[in-house]
């Protein structure tokens, strides 16, 4: 049976808990054991996929179709273990989970309460897996104290003392702000954070404190005193130029130490650390700089995008240059010339998306790269808008658009060259969607197989002819298009085995231009760069010397 630890956090910044979690998990990976890292979030949303990208960044989603928590690719990047539906919930859903028992009559009448049906509720959802695995990480979202995560407190109070002694702990992660004033460091939001904690019956094992400054012997011991906690168990962390310095970095703090002593595992395994090492390695020695400009909507929180900031910097290390991201704001040349403004960019890129507003922008940044020879990677609607770019301007259909255009605004205007998607084939079943379904959990969502062309550029890529890659759309090229489109020199280098859906397209007579359907940047890793982003800034690169 796994050993629990909970991730708690006071005042810290939005990547601390996962990012903490996450280094934790690839330290223990490194000692040799087997981890799972999971997310308790307190908000109601059932998921998160019916959420702005403004209020909650990307939308992560796993290979059995779950979207979660932007934490789970944290999770994922460092571990390599590939997330599961069962590795994130929020309130909503826990909730709703509640209610439906309710409805179907499985708490025979009983008045439903918060304590015991909800915190039971949350209880069964953190066994699940518990058998599979030697460690269990559970952040549970939030700031302590919040009055949304007082039934997950709650919960794993109860479930700390279900287990046997010694197989949970409890660490939680507080901010030390620094005074430049009067050149000190104040331990009091740490006192008071654990004290909040300790109000509810939970008393943590490990501290782990942010601090932009080395924190002096005196402190560490006057938190250990005021919150009862071993002196050696207050680990320092400090802010990085990389993430991925983060299991080094805490490491050489003593984090995984700390976890292994609060369990009384002794001896342990010593840590095998040299991937990280290359890692690291790779960040910091470079051969030299290429610029790329992302083309969205959503470019006033990078978090909107973060997976593929990070398959950037991935690929950026398996050639072993930095890549410089621009966020260039698509309605920026909606009307206007795109030229000025991507133009001294070694490569262009133009994520997912939903909605009309922005597009006119990302189907004239498909036609920069394309009539400029820029290296292009088009995701999922990337892809689409090269799609619609091409048929416009290539194969005559000046009217072509999407249907997903059209149902929101009411009116047909568009040929639909990318229409609502109705029906597919998942595993041995049909799935079928109207578009007046609701909204929720309602898309093409998780893992899906392609079969690429052979000789094609993606095929080069990949090394191999067959793929499978995890998907997140609703609105699809139309496959009556093909010939049309391939005659103008637009190849459909990728399918679905059906040879119903297009999965990628690429242009023949250009250097390096490709659009996917599905969303590379969910599966791609340090140690592992995504093969499409790993070429994407090869061809950068090459471009970069071009110029």
């Amino acid at each position: 049976m796994a050993r629990y630890i909970f991730v708690t956090g006071g005042v810290v910044s939005s990547l601390g808990k996962g990012l903490a979690s996450a280094a934790l998990g690839a330290l223990l990976q490194a000692r040799g054991y087997t981890v799972r890292l999971r997310k308790l979030d307190p908000y109601l949303n059932v998921d998160p996929g019916t959420m702005s990208p403004f209020e909650h960044g990307e939308v992560f989603v796993t290979d059995d179709g779950a979207e979660t928590d932007l934490d789970l690719g944290h999770y994922e990047r460092f571990t390599g273990v590939p997330a599961r539906m069962t590795d994130s919930v929020s309130s909503g859903r826990i909730y709703s989970n509640v209610l439906e028992k309710e409805r179907r009559g499985d708490y025979l009448g009983k008045t439903i309460q918060v304590v015991p049906h909800v915190t039971n509720e949350i209880k069964d959802f953190l066994h699940v897996g518990d058998d599979e695995v030697d460690f269990m990480l559970c952040e549970i979202g939030g700031t302590v104290g919040d009055i949304e995560g007082l039934p997950f407190f709650e919960a794993i109070r109860q479930f700390s003392h279900d287990k046997p002694r010694g197989d949970v702990i409890f660490m939680h992660l507080t901010l030390l702000p620094y005074l430049a004033a009067s050149g000190e460091l104040k331990t009091k939001p740490t006192q008071h954070s654990v004290k909040e904690l300790q109000s509810i019956g939970i008393a943590p094992d490990i501290l782990v404190c942010r601090s932009e400054q080395p924190i002096p012997e005196k402190e560490r011991q006057k938190i250990a005193l005021f919150c009862n906690v071993r002196k050696e168990h207050v680990v320092a962390a400090y802010d990085l130029k990389s993430i991925y310095e983060a299991p080094l970095a805490y490491h050489r703090e003593g984090l995984d130490q700390a976890v292994l002593d609060a369990f009384g595992i002794a001896p342990a395994p010593r840590p095998d650390l040299r991937v990280w090492e290359d890692v690291n390695d790779r960040i910091h020695n470079t051969d030299g700089k290429i610029n790329v400009a992302i083309v969205g909507k959503y470019t006033q929180l990078e978090d909107a995008y973060k997976s593929i900031k990070e398959a950037l910097t991935h690929g950026g290390m398996a050639n072993r240059v930095k890549v410089n991201v621009s966020w260039v704001d698509a309605e920026l040349f909606d009307k206007d010339d795109a030229a000025p403004f991507l133009e001294g960019y070694d490569a262009i890129l133009v994520p997912g998306g939903f909605g009309e507003r922005g597009t006119e922008g990302k189907i004239k940044a498909a036609q920069f790269a394309r009539e400029h020879k820029v290296p292009y990677l088009g995701i999922c609607l990337g892809m689409q808008m090269a799609v619609i770019e091409a048929a416009r301007n290539k194969a005559g259909i000046s009217d072509a658009g999407s249907e997903e255009f059209d149902h929101e605004a009411g009116e047909t205007r568009f040929e639909p060259v990318v229409y609502h998607l109705k029906e597919w084939v998942q595993g041995n079943a049909k799935v079928t969607r109207k578009s007046t379904d609701a909204k929720g959990g309602t898309m093409r969502l998780g893992a899906y197989d392609a079969a690429l062309t052979e000789g094609s550029k993606v095929a080069a890529a990949y090394g191999a002819n067959a793929i499978e890659e995890r998907h997140r759309h609703r609105y699809e090229v139309d496959i009556k298009y093909r010939e049309q489109l391939e005659a103008c020199g637009l190849r459909f280098s990728g399918m679905s085995p059906d040879g119903r859906l297009p999965e990628i397209v690429e242009w023949e007579d250009h250097p390096w231009f490709i659009g996917v359907q599905f969303h590379p940047e969910l599966k791609s890793k340090p140690f592992d760069p995504h093969p499409l982003f790993r070429d994407f800034v090869r061809a950068a690169k090459d471009n970069s010397r071009l110029v």
